[in-house]
């Protein structure tokens, strides 16, 4: 194994979560930083000719190698574990800016009382309402505290939108049910495609609020407080699992790499396959020494550094914690450790497909680009009668559909399935359907966890990540309530036909939106309780940081990238302030 000069801080991963992290490390410090990431850089030119729908949408050349390494996945601890073998809706990117290149772009706020769930709950509905099996805990932070820090990634990124709640103000036009926000968007809202201004006129007569879909994929020019500037959209509909051709969606690599390479103590290395993070264990602490990884030639190498920061995706960061020893794993029999423990995914299912008898022109759009209401999110409905706790948002994205991956979408009318009748009618449908989109919460359980698989490896000999992850009845029927209600804006809308969710048995990789798979080694206030601390801080090794959706306790109804980004600034800001002063535990 070769040994390497070593570095101040080495980071894992350069996708979002990495590239911020080194970007305000790197600005703020003198610190020697390396990124480490496993996929290769892409280029501008590479990204001008990104309308590939055959090689982004179809063959997903931008997903991680699923023959190099997968994860198992079984639905109770009684059942073998089987390997994913094909991309489905779990997503892991590579390369310079991860998932981030191909992300549609989303950057909806969490709702207050995410971060303060267990305490709420128990407060308005008693502790005998939660769920059997529950393993809800609060975050150890408060709206208050990470709101700010959510204006900061708003801003870094420019996201287009309109406040509902300006300083405790309500604001018709935006989320009125949303957080009190001490700022407004840094851009204006998306323009609104024909089938998301079809469904804001249906739902208002339903009596709900609808709102621009806060984006990534901002609606002008806009220069961030970094110096970045972007253009404004185009409305091509190549966005959602496409690069931007001209980076008027918000992507790691053409709104931190600019940054990142103007900085002379920032270094990043592609072709990087870390398997281990080295540390050395005194008492019941111990003090990381670096990462062992294996070189885009096949080489092993050992980077030391003297603070080491996984930044991979969640499976990812979990994976190599696991790996490498550092944590109690999670027994879910017994309920002692913490690592792997609060496995969540995301409710996010087509909750009607609605046929119309007129065109949409759906070609056009952006991954982001639509309306949805924030009336039924959250705790914002009194659930003391309803059968189920928490809720979601309702939405339609006009996204841009493409030509290979949305054709052939029929309604339950149309009976032939191949053949000049299924073509006539395929091409008659094309621009006249659409669907309403739900997004609801994900509760954690004790018996949804991630683990190492005793069968199967990976390419180096590795055991794979095994999650062991299944609905419950409380999300079972959040969806049946959900559906009945995409169903009925759907009436609204004036469908000519619906086809509504099928509905559930048991998780589905093949249809559950798995994009926004988050915990495992979670945050909190305890070393008891949690994996890190508020401050992303392993508890037991001072010197680690563990950063992304892997410290979520529970999953929110929305997409998760801007609380990722705002903890990630928040993080930032105790290292420089704090750590570097006086390391040790910042809690």
């Amino acid at each position: 194994m070769k040994t390497l000069p070593g570095v101040d801080v080495v980071v894992v991963g350069g996708g979002w979560t990495g590239l911020l992290i080194a970007k305000e490390l790197g600005a703020r410090s003198p610190l020697s930083i390396a990124i480490l990431e496993r996929g290769q850089s892409h280029t501008k030119e590479e990204y001008a000719a990104g309308m590939d729908e055959l090689k982004y949408k179809v063959r997903l050349r931008h997903i991680a190698d699923y023959s190099k390494e997968t994860v198992t996945l079984r639905h109770t601890p009684n059942e073998r574990a089987l390997p994913i073998r094909q991309p489905t809706s779990l997503f892991p990117g590579t390369g310079i800016g991860g998932m981030g290149e191909h992300w549609g772009g989303g950057c909806p706020r969490f709702m207050p009382d995410c971060f303060e769930l267990y305490t709420h709950t128990v407060e308005k509905y008693g502790v005998k309402r939660l769920p059997e099996d529950h393993a809800i805990q609060d975050w150890g932070i408060t709206w208050k505290e990470i709101e700010p820090y959510y204006v900061r990634a708003e801003r870094m990124i420019g996201v287009s939108g309109k406040a509902g709640n300006l300083n405790g103000k309500l604001i018709e036009g935006g989320n009125i049910f949303e957080g009190p926000r001490s700022a407004e968007y840094p851009t204006p809202p998306m323009k609104m495609p024909h089938f998301s201004m079809i469904f804001a006129e249906a739902v208002k007569l339903l009596g709900y609020h609808p709102y621009p879909y806060p984006a990534a994929t901002i609606s002008q020019a806009y220069t961030n407080p970094d110096g970045v500037s972007r253009p404004g959209c185009l409305y091509c509909g190549f966005c959602d699992g496409y690069p931007c051709m001209i980076e008027a969606k918000s992507q790691p690599t053409n709104t931190l790499l600019p940054v990142l390479h103007q900085q002379k103590n920032v270094s990043i290395r592609t072709g990087c396959w870390v398997r281990r993070v080295r540390h050395d264990q005194a008492g019941k602490t111990s003090k990381a020494r670096g990462v062992v990884y294996v070189d885009a030639k096949g080489e092993e190498c050992f980077q030391p550094a003297g603070l080491v920061i996984l930044g991979a995706w969640t499976t990812n960061n979990v994976r190599l914690l696991l790996l490498s020893g550092l944590g109690e794993p999670y027994d879910p029999a017994s309920g002692t450790g913490n690592l792997g423990r609060n496995l969540t995914s995301h409710l996010n299912i087509i909750g009607a497909r609605v046929f119309l008898d007129k065109p949409m022109n759906r070609f056009m759009g952006g991954a982001s680009a639509g309306m949805r209401i924030g009336d039924l999110d959250g705790d914002i409905l009194d659930h003391s009668e309803l059968t189920f706790l928490r809720g979601g948002n309702f939405g339609a994205m006009s996204s841009g559909y493409q030509p290979i991956t949305t054709f052939g979408t029929l309604p339950d009318s149309i009976k032939p399935t191949w053949g000049s009748e299924w073509k006539k009618a395929a091409i008659e449908h094309y621009d006249r359907w659409g669907f309403i989109n739900f997004m609801g919460e994900h509760l954690s359980y004790k018996s949804n966890f991630m683990d190492l698989d005793p069968l199967y490896r990976d390419t180096f000999g590795d055991p794979l990540l095994r999650l062991t992850l299944d609905w419950r009845e409380n999300e079972l029927k959040l969806l049946d309530f959900a559906t009945e209600k995409s169903v009925q804006i759907a009436r609204a809308m004036g469908a000519k036909e619906i086809t509504p969710f099928a509905g559930y048995q048991h998780f589905d990789i093949t249809r559950s939106g798995m994009t926004h798979t988050q915990g495992s080694a979670i945050m909190g206030t305890s070393p008891d309780r949690s994996v890190v601390n508020t401050y992303m801080q392993h508890w037991g090794t001072p010197n680690l940081f563990i950063i992304g959706g892997s410290a979520f306790p529970q999953q929110g109804s929305v997409n998760p990238t801007p609380t990722i980004l705002a903890l990630i600034y928040r993080m930032a800001d105790a290292i420089v302030d704090r750590y570097l002063k006086n390391p040790g535990l910042l809690a």
